[in-house]
C-alpha cells in the first residue's frame, strides 16, 4: 500500500497568507511526479500554529526519487522561484518536522 508524508510547519499567523500564496504558486509541481498520489494543505483552525503538507506516494522510492530531483532543485539556492539578485525570498515557516506513515488501512464512500 501506499506510503504517507506530512510536512508539519510552524507558520507564524502574520506569515499564513504568504505560505498559502507560495503553495499555490507552485501548483502543478508535484502532481506529475512518478508515484504521486495525493497532496493536501491543511490549514489550523485553532489551538495551534502548525500547518500539514499532506502527500501520498505508491512508494517510499517514490517519494526520494522526488525528494532527490524535483524537490531538491526547486527548493535549491539561486534557481527558480529566486528573488530579485538571485535572493530567496524568506521562508513562511519557522520549522518544520517531517512525519512518514505507511497506510494499513483505507475506506472511501460508498457509492
Amino acid at each position: 500500500m501506499s506510503i504517507v508524508k506530512i510536512n508539519v510547519l510552524t507558520v507564524p499567523t502574520e506569515q499564513r497568507e504568504v505560505l498559502e500564496q507560495r503553495f499555490a504558486s507552485r501548483a502543478g509541481a508535484v502532481e506529475g511526479s512518478d508515484g504521486f498520489e495525493w497532496f493536501e494543505l491543511l490549514r489550523p483552525v485553532e489551538g495551534t500554529d502548525q500547518y500539514l503538507v499532506y502527500t501520498r506516494w505508491r512508494s517510499e522510492e517514490d517519494f526520494q526519487a522526488w525528494m532527490n530531483g524535483s524537490m531538491k532543485a526547486a527548493h535549491g539556492g539561486g534557481g527558480a522561484g529566486a528573488g530579485e539578485g538571485g535572493e530567496r525570498p524568506r521562508p513562511a515557516a519557522s520549522g518544520s518536522t517531517l512525519w512518514s506513515f505507511e497506510v494499513v488501512q483505507q475506506a472511501s464512500p460508498k457509492s
